[in-house]
């Protein structure tokens, strides 16, 4: 997740996992709208009132399938010398009673300089967030629902992570991201469709970017600014990323646009909504994104759209798509989840494409 408010504090690669926990998180991918459960009011409950916000569901095309919250568990923290604690499995969630939990406490220079994107210490007089609800033009609701906030902190949904503060992340509690997912099909010469030999499925390739930080293929999204709809950060991100739309003339620009709102004006196909298995998250800050498939069914769209590295890209091409994709944070995921909605190869395995 790149780009936008926090394209100055990108996160590098993780080096290494020290625990894995399964969630669930609550998603429809058909028809794309993300569905969750109602909660109660909000109110001043104890954190053990909260129980039903540790399981967080999630549902696409083929039922419930199962999330890892592991990358959020990974040392050194990002762009630092920072070892988080160590968390076991069985300890990673918040209903599992931990009295001896030490947590590291650790947010970035780059954040407490206090940059537009961020948000001033909790400490700061000046500075009341309103968590769990739109605080002016901050969006501080979370896509999963209610998140609990203990001792005038909020808390990753997920579970522990071994260090609390917000590390590279500007907001407190959720930090908002947009991720468009621009697919075509595989065509040889002559134009027409080209199927995977094993499978017989058509084969489906997808814009990706190698973030310079990290050197990770990724899919070219970014954070969504505040007051910002994500339709325009989805747009917007993909055009600084993948065809460098900043270094444009004027010229460039607007014809670029007229391409970008052919593309961007589809109906659009909600992939995933919901929290994002990042290693920059903490106790305290996490991401989250909205991905969207934007497909071009005929290929020309993209035909008049070259492909250009941008911003915080190194690279952009088209990638094929398939389980043998290695991409930034829970990318994989998402990818997979459009090659079910588009029925495109995806595994050689001849089993059942979902799995509990």
């Amino acid at each position: 997740l790149l780009g936008g408010a926090l394209r100055a504090v990108a996160a590098p690669c993780f080096a290494r996992a020290v625990a894995v926990v399964s969630f669930t998180v609550t998603l429809s991918s058909l028809g794309g709208r993300c569905c969750r459960q109602l909660r109660p009011p909000l109110s001043n409950l104890s954190p053990t009132h909260w129980s039903h916000l540790h399981s967080l569901k999630m549902s696409n095309s083929c039922g419930v399938s199962k999330f890892y919250h592991s990358k959020a568990l990974t040392s050194p923290y990002p762009g630092s010398n920072i070892e988080r604690s160590q968390v076991p499995e069985d300890k990673v969630g918040w209903l599992t009673e931990w009295k001896d939990y030490n947590p590291v406490e650790y947010t970035s220079v780059s954040v407490l300089a206090g940059p537009r994107w961020a948000d001033p210490q909790l400490s700061d007089k000046n500075f009341s967030p309103k968590f769990n609800e739109r605080d002016g033009e901050v969006e501080r609701k979370s896509l999963n629902g209610l998140y609990v906030v203990e001792n005038g902190r909020p808390r990753n949904p997920a579970g522990r992570t071994g260090l609390i503060g917000r590390g590279l992340l500007g907001r407190w509690g959720p930090n908002h991201a947009a991720d468009p997912i621009v697919t075509r099909w595989k065509r040889d010469r002559s134009g027409s469709k080209i199927a995977h030999p094993v499978t017989g499925k058509n084969i489906l390739q997808f814009v990706a970017i190698k973030r310079k930080d990290c050197g990770e293929w990724a899919i070219p999204g970014g954070m969504v600014d505040p007051g910002e709809k994500i339709s325009a950060t989805l747009k917007r991100e993909f055009g600084e990323e993948a065809l460098n739309s900043l270094q444009k003339s004027p010229k460039e620009k607007e014809e670029l646009e007229k391409q970008l709102q052919r593309l961007f004006s589809q109906e659009p196909f909600v992939v995933y909504t919901g929290y994002v298995d990042d290693p920059r998250n903490t106790d305290n800050a996490w991401m989250e994104t909205e991905a969207v498939n934007y497909h071009d069914e005929s290929g020309e769209t993209m035909d008049n759209l070259p492909l250009e590295a941008g911003d915080d890209a190194g690279k952009v091409k088209w990638v094929d798509i398939s389980e043998k994709l290695k991409l930034y944070a829970n990318h994989s995921y998402f990818i997979k989840l459009v090659t079910e909605k588009r029925g495109a190869h995806w595994s050689e395995d001849p089993g059942p494409e979902c799995h509990e």
